[in-house]
């Protein structure tokens, strides 16, 4: 069983084939592991065989689809309404980066899918799949180059 199956927290609106900005759900698919995200003030850095970066403070992920950086991480300015990663919570304190809709960006289509910390007791995500803090430290050091994360129907 390559890298196993685990409990995780996928969107409110569950899995679905055709996924659409602001829509709920978590997408089918196949998707590769495009960089690591980390929070340097809470988790040690991860050794990953990914792209990785610490998250700084004016980090956030732009989700509107009439931005040309539409789906990309971006330097947050007092006007933008990205996804600001430095969160209060802890949701945000390790996150794998999957392709999707990257390559190429497909307005509309959806912003980034992360793999990202799960809230208690597996509350449903906006769209990303969520897993324990041990079940991503385990996933991570497990993950070769060219694994991908699937999510099933």
């Amino acid at each position: 069983m390559a890298h196993g199956v685990r409990r995780a927290a996928l969107g409110r609106s569950g899995a679905r084939a055709l996924k659409r900005e602001g829509d709920g759900a978590t997408p089918l698919g196949r998707f590769p592991v495009r960089q690591v995200l980390y929070r340097a003030d809470r988790v040690m850095r991860p050794r990953t065989v990914f792209p990785l970066r610490a998250i700084r403070a004016d980090d956030g992920w732009c989700e509107d689809p009439a931005d040309r950086n539409y789906n990309r991480l971006v330097k947050l300015s007092p006007r933008s309404g990205a996804d600001r990663l430095t969160r209060d919570d802890n949701l945000y304190d390790l996150i794998l980066v999957l392709g999707h809709n990257d390559r190429p960006r497909v307005r509309g289509r959806g912003s980034a899918i992360f793999v990202h910390l799960a809230r208690p007791g597996y509350a449903p995500t906006a769209g990303c799949i969520a897993l324990s803090r041990h079940d991503l430290l385990m996933l991570l050091a497990e993950l070769r180059r060219g694994s991908a994360i699937y999510v099933l129907p």
